[in-house]
């Protein structure tokens, strides 16, 4: 089992950038695939983005898909989501979550992920 803690949000112009990180204690990291999901204010959260162990597959959300990239480095325990051309649409609070996996897949489902990071605010404006 691993604990969670994200970090990177804040305040953005539209067309800017950010990169969310989500550190993580426990000699385990590496044994579980990632997630980044969001939500906003009164809407339910929603799957953005996944890795796998290895950090060699990775799954987005199709608005995410040429603007968000995940990564891994499971040598510092940290997972990141470097977030490009932000539009307002992505203001939400982002949580890294974590899902015990026997296999370097990935998962999108919210009730895969076992384990949540407290979240980080972003937003963006026009």
């Amino acid at each position: 089992q691993v604990q969670l803690v994200e970090s990177g949000g804040g305040l953005v112009q539209a067309g800017g950038s950010l990169r969310l990180s989500c550190a993580a204690s426990g000699r385990t990291f590496a044994f579980y695939n990632m997630g980044w999901f969001r939500q906003a204010p009164g809407k339910e959260r929603e799957f953005v983005a996944a890795i796998s162990w290895s950090g060699r597959k990775a799954y987005y959300t199709d608005s995410a898909k040429g603007r968000l990239d995940i990564s891994r480095d499971n040598a510092k325990s940290t997972v990141y989501l470097q977030m490009n051309n932000l539009k307002p649409e992505d203001t939400a609070t982002y949580y890294c979550a974590a899902r015990r996996a026997g296999a370097d897949v990935v998962a999108t489902g919210l009730d895969e992920y076992s384990i949540w990071g407290q979240g980080t605010q972003v937003t963006v404006s026009s």
